[in-house]
């Protein structure tokens, strides 16, 4: 009976002249070494990673199984580290690159990517690798009307974070194909998933139609206030700004869901939990406060000698990845220059950032700017939270997408046991 290529029993091949021969692997026996899927395998061929050989018949290829198992080796080591070796955990990857006071997508400088596409058009990009103009993001009503019913469930107070985190679970519960990990299958849902968060989140203007653009959705969320074409602009450009930054801590863990081949809703679930956490999704929420304070009070001096006073950090400012501006409020305040009602913010921005410089020469990072522009727009402080959120579920699906194609179960560092040294007694 004859058996496709890329599953026969591995061969071996002789070395012309050696005497020695070389064990060759099926397709399906190298995927199962590398801990990847058959697919994957030929994107290590194609990147020059791996030397593949045709088989006699034509179907399927065979691989050297030192190079395989070389290549299994260097990425065990390039995606852990080693335990307890006190290095950061580093994971390869093709999204981004931040470099000195720029970042790039997929080697794009990404302000410049943002400036000039839409939110949904740089998603695409991240995605795929490819620029799809005039793309709009849609969802399947019943769907939608999934995710509403949960989200209007919740007590009133709830924050924009725990919304959309109970529309991303309503919504999976919505989908039965939610556990296919395909490419084209995490795609579709991506798609549908980023706008039916934004459908799900209660509206604040009265009126509004949800059509159009993403970023016109999104701004009856957080906005009494009419739209106008400057601000429409610059909320679609913060949201392809913030649509990824590297392996932030919310990033890491939608990577470690996917990790463990949870689906792409799970995963996103995942990113929302630790973006919740004040150290993360909650800086420009402060920020914004700390700006209607100045704008009170008509000066910043008092109100950062209180935050430091407190012990506390001054919102909005520095980056650590940063040395110098970062790139993203240097966009966004280019923007908000341009909205008439944003100029009180952003004197008061000016004064914050010109009172702290006295001690320690900080530059407005985009948390700052996200607050600017929320503060102008007449929104609650939670607004930049929601739209961090919004538009960072981009990234989190491009990095699931990267580690569906990688080992399963790669995230998994070892702990470094420091308690009582067993066997210890019985416990009375």
């Amino acid at each position: 009976m004859h058996r496709p290529a890329d599953t026969v029993t591995s061969m071996r091949d002789q070395e012309p002249g050696s005497g020695h021969t070389t064990r060759r692997l099926t397709t399906k026996e190298a995927a199962e070494l590398l801990g990847v899927k058959p697919e994957t395998v030929y994107a290590y061929v194609s990147r020059g990673q791996l030397s593949s050989r045709r088989v006699p018949s034509g179907r399927g290829s065979t691989f050297d199984a030192k190079e395989v198992e070389a290549l299994a080796r260097r990425n065990r080591r390039e995606s852990g580290g080693t335990s307890g070796s006190g290095s950061e955990l580093s994971v390869r990857t093709r999204i981004t690159f931040i470099d000195k006071d720029r970042y790039y997508f997929r080697g794009v400088d990404a302000a410049e990517l943002a400036v000039r596409h839409s939110y949904e058009e740089v998603a695409e990009w991240l995605w795929t690798g490819q620029l799809r103009p005039g793309i709009s993001f849609s969802a399947p009503e019943a769907t939608v009307a999934a995710a509403r019913r949960a989200v209007e469930a919740l007590p009133q107070h709830t924050g924009p974070t725990d919304r959309l985190r109970v529309a991303a679970i309503a919504a999976a519960t919505a989908d039965p194909l939610r556990f296919d990990l395909s490419e084209d299958a995490v795609l579709g849902t991506a798609r549908a998933l980023i706008p039916t968060l934004v459908a799900a989140l209660p509206t604040v203007r009265r009126g509004h139609r949800d059509t159009g653009p993403l970023a016109h959705r999104l701004w009856a969320r957080l906005s009494g206030l009419p739209s106008d074409e400057a601000s429409l602009r610059t909320l679609d450009t913060a949201l392809a700004l913030l649509v990824d930054h590297d392996l932030a801590a919310s990033t890491l863990a939608v990577r470690v869901a996917a990790s463990a081949r949870a689906h792409a809703y799970a995963a996103v679930s995942a990113g929302l939990g630790v973006l919740e956490g004040p150290l993360h999704g909650a800086a420009s929420g402060l920020a914004h406060r700390m700006l209607l304070d100045v704008l009170d009070r008509g000066d910043a001096a008092p109100v950062i000698a209180e935050e430091l006073r407190a012990g506390r950090r001054i919102p909005g400012l520095g980056h650590r990845l940063y040395p110098g501006e970062d790139p993203r409020a240097r966009v966004l305040f280019g923007l908000l220059e341009e909205i008439p009602r944003a100029e009180p913010a952003l004197a008061a921005a000016r004064d914050i950032v010109a009172t702290t410089a006295r001690h320690t020469p900080l530059h407005a990072n985009v948390d700052l700017a996200l607050a600017v522009f929320t503060v102008a727009g007449g929104m609650p402080a939670t607004a930049g939270e929601t739209v961090f959120a919004v538009a960072r579920t981009a990234g989190w699906i491009a990095h699931a997408l990267e580690e569906y194609g990688e080992r399963p179960l790669r995230m998994r560092p070892s702990g470094h046991y420091v308690g009582p040294r067993p066997p210890q007694p019985l416990p009375e």
